[in-house]
């Protein structure tokens, strides 16, 4: 694990100097307590990274320079993108933490009948943000150098309507007929999975899915909770098609 690696939302190049954003001066300079000279590593989502040094520190911040650069190859194979119930407080930010360490490409947040969580106007705004820090923190401890997107919060039929017209779309259902070991290969197409906030999907919803072309898979007899579902479906979709 690379504890002195830092995201930046800016073009980076090699021979060119580049001042360290509010987090990143944070992270390397008052936690990791990196000093002039020192050795860091940049990433800004375009899929490489940027090894650096700091070539000033002090109270206001930082500034580093670029040294070089490599392409980082530890993306997934899959095109995984998870249409998540909005959960709460910790539950949504564990959510987004360990899929983003599985590799998904994209997170829709969406509300829902059963939905615990309402969230508009700035609320909404305050609660976006703070989830695409938890997926930039999640980038920098796990080493991808592309950053998964995460769509404002959505109702559920709205969000629907957005997604990729190709792929597969799946959402978990302990009734269902089929499970991940029947489906048929992706290939590059992505697959869309859709899991339910705390309360579950209602039969409206299930409907509003099934209208949108998504089919019921089953893993095992029990009830997942939100926070364990989306986790357990990314994982068997890994282990059969992906790099698990």
């Amino acid at each position: 694990m690379r504890m002195n690696r830092a995201y930046i939302d800016a073009p980076l190049a090699v021979a060119t100097r580049a001042p360290l954003p509010d987090g990143a001066a944070a992270h390397l300079l008052r936690v990791l307590r990196l000093g002039v000279g020192d050795a860091c590593v940049l990433f800004n989502g375009d899929g490489h990274d940027y090894d650096a040094r700091i070539v000033a520190a002090d109270k206001r911040g930082g500034e580093v320079e670029v040294i070089g650069v490599r392409a980082v190859a530890s993306e997934s194979p899959l095109r995984i993108l998870l249409v998540q119930g909005i959960a709460r407080g910790e539950k949504m930010d564990w959510i987004l933490q360990k899929a983003t360490e599985l590799g998904v490409v994209g997170f829709v947040p969406v509300s829902s009948e059963r939905s615990e969580v309402r969230l508009d106007g700035e609320r909404a705004a305050r609660r976006l943000a703070h989830w695409r820090s938890v997926v930039v923190a999640a980038c920098e401890q796990s080493g991808r150098a592309a950053v998964p997107g995460v769509t404002p919060p959505q109702p559920l039929a709205a969000a629907l309507a957005q997604l990729p017209h190709d792929g597969l779309r799946l959402t978990l259902d302990p009734e269902a007929e089929g499970n991940i070991a029947a489906l048929p290969e992706p290939g590059e197409r992505p697959i869309v999975i859709a899991i339910g906030p705390e309360g579950g999907w209602s039969p409206r919803d299930r409907s509003v899915l099934a209208d949108a072309g998504f089919s019921g898979v089953r893993l095992g007899p029990r009830i997942l909770r939100t926070e364990t579902a989306g986790m357990a479906a990314i994982v068997a979709l890994q282990a059969r098609f992906g790099d698990l």
